[in-house]
């Protein structure tokens, strides 16, 4: 897989691709950073759910989601235990027969 361009480079080559001049074309924008079209594409289609033009999750949300999604796994596993462990223990105090 190849590596990731920086974010700063992404940041540069969007800019250049919003401000371009009247003819240039985003193929050509994205020919002169020596990257694919499509993949021009897609980073100015971030850009733009960044900057709140277009809607969708931002990064931060996105993270967010992420973080609050293994929380809730981890504490869904801990009630589990919890409750394996309170039927347990409700079975050993039972009276015997």
């Amino acid at each position: 897989m190849p590596k990731p361009y920086p974010q700063e480079f992404r940041d540069d080559v969007v800019r250049v691709a919003r401000n371009r001049e009247q003819g240039v074309t985003l193929a050509q924008v994205a020919k002169d950073f020596g990257i694919h079209e499509m993949t021009l594409n897609k980073w100015m289609r971030k850009a733009d759910i960044e900057d709140g033009t277009r809607p969708g999750a931002t990064a931060s949300e996105s993270a967010e989601l992420r973080d609050l999604r293994r929380r809730n796994r981890l504490l869904e596993q801990e009630n589990e235990i919890l409750r394996r462990a309170a039927a347990y223990l409700s079975q050993a105090n039972l009276p015997g027969k």
